[in-house]
């Protein structure tokens, strides 16, 4: 069957000739507001839920070795703090957050060929909000969870990537504050 499945992933179609282009030398220098230019460009192209991405965080130690772990999140706001996402500290990414307070998140809105991956330090938001953010969830019924976590990643890295159909996809590494990265 590999051969068969390899063979099969093959015929699928890769990247389209009408994707949008990307030059980061015309790129806003503050890496949240080419975030928000290409959300917005997302929104516009139809992504659905354009605010969704794939946390990876890493497992503790006592869990049968530091292995990566994935899952789909929602970012809830970008501010100085960083980038925030929410979950119960008690789930298995809150735990290996406790222990590991790093991660990495990677939005990818496959109509445009675009993705973003944002890596560095995890911290815990303050009680106050993270109960806010609780509440603020649809269908929430009012009641408190203790166990609700709002947390902020603070990039050390963010990387724009953009998908080309002749395979030169665009890579623009920046800090934080928008230095470019080797």
């Amino acid at each position: 069957m590999s051969e068969t499945f390899r063979k099969f992933l093959r015929t699928l179609p890769d990247f389209p000739s009408d994707l949008p282009g990307f030059d980061p030398e015309n790129a806003p220098q503050d890496p949240a507001l080419l975030f928000k230019q290409w959300l917005d460009e997302a929104l516009d192209a139809g992504e659905r839920q354009p605010h969704a991405f794939s946390l990876a965080t890493v497992g503790a130690a006592s869990d049968g070795g530091a292995q990566p772990s994935s899952r789909m999140l929602i970012l809830k706001n970008i501010d100085d703090d960083g980038w925030h996402f929410a979950t119960s500290r008690t789930s298995r990414k809150g735990r290996e957050l406790a222990e590991s307070p790093r991660a990495a998140m990677n939005f990818y809105w496959p109509g445009l060929g675009r993705q973003v991956r944002v890596v560095g330090a995890v911290t815990e938001l303050s009680a106050e909000s993270s109960s806010v953010d609780w509440h603020e969830r649809p269908r929430a019924d009012g009641s408190d969870n203790p166990d609700w976590q709002l947390y902020a990643l603070q990039p050390a890295e963010i990387e724009f990537w953009q998908a080309s159909n002749d395979r030169r996809h665009v890579r623009h590494r920046v800090s934080a504050d928008g230095r470019p990265l080797g």
